[in-house]
């Protein structure tokens, strides 16, 4: 098991161009990767076509294809993951729901907190333009949002990828979940 220094120094030998350390870090990253993917899609049931693989190795391709990213630490690394996760779902979830008015139908629940079904694509989408929203208002409380909700991360992981307090990072969402209530309450 590599230490979180370890995942660093990876990180920055990979910007640095040695390509030869990419399946060191796949293989250090790999399991926290599937975790945020497995909650993502934790309700998913079997036959899905998007499983928690194919997004793991999707989000995974494109983070070391990001050779302009100054990777802090280990958490900043997973919450550009978490990022690229969301809108990898987002973008699956306007596809299958665009398959759908051409009359391809399809059940889709990715997580217990999130479920999506064939009648209620809209609200990831939704839920995904809230939270734009709420970046619009208050950036660090949609990031807040982005780490726990989707990534799944704790309120310590949290704190320490956005380098704030674990008390910071509860009372922001405790306030932007009472703000996306709202605000997606207007939208039903």
């Amino acid at each position: 098991m590599e230490t979180h220094e370890n995942i660093t120094r990876m990180l920055d030998e990979l910007r640095a161009g040695r390509r030869e350390v990419e399946s060191r870090l796949l293989e250090a990253v790999y399991p926290e990767l599937r975790r945020i993917a497995a909650h993502y899609m934790q309700g998913e049931r079997a036959g899905h076509t998007l499983q928690p693989t194919a997004l793991v190795n999707e989000a995974y391709l494109e983070l070391i294809g990001q050779a302009d990213i100054d990777w802090r630490n280990r958490s900043h690394f997973f919450g550009i993951a978490a990022q690229l996760m969301r809108r990898i779902l987002v973008n699956y979830a306007r596809t299958k729901k665009a398959q759908k008015r051409e009359g391809k139908r399809q059940r889709i629940e990715l997580t217990d907190t999130l479920a999506i079904a064939e009648d209620g694509l809209d609200e990831i989408i939704a839920v995904d333009a809230a939270l734009d929203r709420l970046a619009e208002w208050d950036p660090r409380q949609a990031k807040i949002v982005e780490l726990r909700f989707f990534a799944g991360l704790t309120e310590d992981e949290t704190a320490e990828a956005l380098s704030i307090s674990p008390r910071t990072v509860k009372r922001d969402w405790m306030v932007a979940k009472a703000w996306l209530h709202t605000e997606l309450s207007r939208k039903s």
